[in-house]
């Protein structure tokens, strides 16, 4: 395995600075952002797309620093009810899968989003319990009319390129466990997969290990977050938490550098189940901690990683 980094966290510094920088700190592979909620500062596809000058040298900034593209990233919500975001977001995914393609990075990473409540919604409406009735009656007509319609035909889109989607796990969209991954992926084709990011699946009460475990086979991608739960909070409120991100205090939950809120036992389990489901690709990290800076960090989660990851192949048996 690779110890990459999503490069978003860089926004506001040049390319080839960040990927100095990166290269110097032991990373091996980057992920990067090219539009939708994670920015495209550092891949513009309308730059890139349709110069092969412009591909092959961006190209050459990464591979002449030693490092590979894991992924390129455009997390958006192409379900969304307002047609006028939908349209802005599903041109953002095929341009990526169009760059994708012409760079040489076999995946994509995103989101499944999540429509509206019915064909004249202005807001996406996440359904997270079966009853009132009318609930589950939402559910199926969300998936029946508008989740599989367009992702069958959008998958077709990356399958023609030769592009692996991996969609984040993440509630507020249709798609945010490993049930509902594999119902998106069993009705349209393995071209579906995970970008496999435990942070998401901490605070839901999710093992890690297990979930990978019932994703053999279906994981494209693995980004390296944590997410500490605050106990006190969740005894009173549990942890559906709408507060803000920066509300500490009071939050059942915060997202943390890896290691602040799982221990290194758990990071060498999920990094095993990874190998015995065969994973054997990046684990990206993706840094979002609000209580420490980016560089202490993502330097505090390279050191981490770098005793938790299993970077060469296993020996043979030799004693069996």
């Amino acid at each position: 395995m690779k110890l990459g980094v999503l490069t978003v966290l860089f926004q506001e510094r040049p390319w080839e600075e960040t990927l100095d920088y990166l290269a110097e700190a032991g990373v091996q592979a980057v992920e990067v952002g090219t539009g939708a909620y994670a920015g495209n500062a550092h891949c513009d596809p309308d730059s890139l797309l349709g110069s092969s000058g412009a591909l092959n040298e961006y190209r050459r900034t990464v591979e002449s620093r030693g490092m590979l593209i894991s992924a390129l990233s455009c997390h958006g919500n192409p379900l969304h009810p307002q047609r006028e975001l939908a349209e802005g977001y599903d041109r953002v995914y095929r341009q990526t899968v169009t760059l994708a393609a012409e760079l040489g990075v076999s995946v994509v990473n995103l989101f499944s989003g999540c429509p509206g409540d019915s064909e004249s919604a202005r807001y996406p409406n996440w359904v997270t319990c079966p009853w009132p009735t009318e609930y589950s009656e939402l559910l199926a007509w969300q998936w029946e009319r508008k989740v599989l319609p367009y992702w069958q035909e959008a998958a077709r889109f990356a399958e023609e390129h030769g592009i692996k989607l991996g969609f984040e796990m993440h509630p507020g969209f249709v798609v945010y466990n490993p049930e509902t991954l594999l119902r998106l992926r069993n009705a349209v084709g393995p071209v579906i997969g995970a970008n496999y990011d435990p942070s998401h699946l901490f605070w839901q009460g999710i093992d890690a290990a297990a979930s990978i475990r019932a994703l053999t086979g279906a994981i494209h991608h693995v980004h390296a977050k944590d997410t500490a739960l605050n106990p006190l909070n969740v005894a009173v409120n549990g942890i559906l938490d709408t507060k803000p991100y920066s509300d500490l205090a009071h939050r059942a939950w915060t997202f943390r550098t890896v290691g602040y809120g799982h221990d290194q036992l758990m990071w060498r389990d999920l990094v095993s189940a990874l190998r015995v489901a065969g994973y054997d690709y990046v684990l990206s990290i993706e840094h979002e901690d609000p209580l420490a800076s980016i560089d202490e960090g993502l330097g505090k989660a390279v050191a981490f990683l770098k005793e938790a990851l299993l970077t060469e192949q296993p020996s043979g048996m030799w004693w069996a």
